[in-house]
C-alpha cells in the first residue's frame, strides 16, 4: 500500500483525535456527580408523606440565630431508622421564610425552600445517609431580610 508523507500523517492525527476524545470522555463520566453519588430510593422525598417520618427522631439540635434579634428558631437533623434517611426541621416565628437544607457526607443534599406560613414549622425533603455523616442548616428573613431581619443555623454533624 502506498502512503504520502501527507496521509500518514492525516491518519496519525485521527488516530490521535479519537483516543484523545475516548480518554476526555471516559474523565468526565467518571468524575461526574450523577455517577459518583447516585441517588438513593427517598432522596428528595418528603418525610412525612413517604411514612419515613412517623417514627423518626432529633439527633442534633441547634438555634437559629440573627446578629441583630439573637435567637429566633430552632433547627434540627432528623433520622429515620425505618429509611436510613435525614432530613431537617426548624421551628421559626411564622412571618419568616428562607431555606432549609440537608447534607450527606458522600455529597448528596437537598435544599428546600419555604414560605411565611405553617406556624412557623417547616422541613426540608430527605437524604439517604446510611453509615454516613449529615447535617443540616437553614436561613430565615422577615421583613425584606433588610436591617438584621434575618438569620441562620446548622446542626452538628452525626454520623452513624
Amino acid at each position: 500500500m502506498f502512503f504520502t508523507q501527507r496521509s500518514r500523517f492525516s491518519v496519525k492525527l485521527r488516530v490521535v483525535a479519537v483516543v484523545t476524545g475516548a480518554v476526555a470522555a471516559a474523565a468526565l463520566f467518571a468524575g461526574s456527580p450523577a455517577n459518583a453519588q447516585a441517588a438513593k430510593p427517598y432522596d428528595h422525598k418528603d418525610p412525612y408523606k413517604s411514612g419515613c417520618g412517623n417514627s423518626a427522631r432529633a439527633v442534633k439540635t441547634a438555634k437559629i440565630k440573627s446578629r441583630a434579634n439573637g435567637t429566633i428558631g430552632t433547627i434540627k437533623l432528623m433520622w429515620s431508622g425505618k429509611c436510613k434517611t435525614n432530613w431537617t426541621e426548624i421551628k421559626v416565628g411564622s412571618t419568616m421564610s428562607g431555606s432549609i437544607k440537608v447534607y450527606a457526607q458522600d455529597g448528596r443534599y437537598d435544599t428546600f425552600s419555604y414560605k411565611a406560613g405553617n406556624g412557623g414549622r417547616h422541613w426540608g425533603d430527605m437524604v439517604w445517609a446510611n453509615n454516613m455523616c449529615a447535617w443540616g442548616s437553614a436561613t430565615a428573613q422577615w421583613g425584606g431580610g433588610r436591617g438584621g431581619q434575618n438569620g441562620s443555623g446548622t446542626t452538628a454533624k452525626a454520623c452513624g
